[in-house]
């Protein structure tokens, strides 16, 4: 009993900062992603090292934060998305900054050094894409900008009500594993359940906030009950691999950034592509 309360005072925490933060104002906004962007891929640098393979942590971490800062500065149109074109200098650098160190697996140093660039950086750094509209720095500050992050806060309430059905309904009725191999606990009881919740909340979406009707939030319910299952999925395949429970302790009874966030990272690059082609 006590632990799930501790799980649910986390969780009711999670949602009001989560929420709160994406909605209240653009550097909300930004400061938001980029505690989440932050928090995981620290973790994820954390986990992995081992002695003779250390990844460049200060290099990987300044990558990632250069990439989401370039990004937002495009999608509020304070930068010209040409300057995009700066990132295609951060691997080289970082491969060669390699040669100077002596690591015994320099090249699984390097490995994990840019795998969170792709697995983190690159999904989160698609959030203010949904949500900036081409404003500039001049109004950037200001409350009354053309600001819209419905898309990105309806995202987050489909996702955490699949995750949150799904557990629930694996606890109590699970019955058939889904992939025992990677995660004993996930199963296809617990799947189909979050599955239709999720698409029963998106039905009540209609029009909301402005972006999709109806039926299109029904199909990014169900790309989100999928691509999100799969992300869970990963970061067990992750934690399997280097026989940990937990990528961290930061949140009581949710554990890690990758615990809490593992789904976003592979479900909102689909839901992006959909909106991008189709809303």
């Amino acid at each position: 009993m006590k632990e799930l309360l501790i799980r649910t005072l986390t969780g009711i925490f999670i949602v009001v900062f989560i929420l709160g933060g994406f909605w209240f104002h653009p550097v909300s906004f930004f400061i938001t992603g980029l505690i989440i962007l932050t928090g995981s891929q620290f973790e994820y640098y954390r986990i992995v090292r081992r002695p003779g393979m250390e990844p460049l942590v200060i290099s990987g971490m300044a990558s990632g934060i250069l990439i989401y800062c370039i990004a937002t500065a495009i999608a509020a149109d304070i930068l010209p998305a040409k300057r995009f074109a700066i990132i295609t200098a951060i691997i080289p650098l970082i491969i060669i900054s390699e040669l100077f160190r002596k690591q015994e697996m320099p090249f699984d140093s390097l490995a994990h050094t840019l795998f969170p660039l792709f697995y983190i950086v690159l999904p989160l750094s698609l959030l203010p894409f949904s949500a900036f509209s081409h404003s500039g720095i001049s109004t950037l500050l200001k409350h009354n900008i053309d600001f819209s992050p419905g898309m990105v806060v309806g995202f987050t309430l489909l996702l955490w009500t699949n995750d949150t059905m799904a557990y629930l309904a694996g606890v109590s009725l699970g019955r058939h594993k889904l992939l025992e191999r990677i995660s004993p606990n996930k199963t296809w009881e617990g799947f189909v359940s979050g599955l239709l919740f999720t698409i029963a909340i998106a039905y009540f979406f209609p029009n909301w906030p402005g972006i999709l009707n109806r039926w299109q939030w029904i199909v990014v319910a169900i790309i989100i009950s999928v691509t999100g299952t799969f992300g869970d999925l990963t970061e067990s395949m992750l934690k399997r691999s280097l026989g940990i429970k937990d990528s961290g302790k930061v949140m009581p009874g949710h554990g890690g950034f990758l615990d809490r966030f593992d789904s976003v990272l592979i479900s909102f690059p689909f839901v992006y592509l959909f909106i991008y082609l189709f809303g």
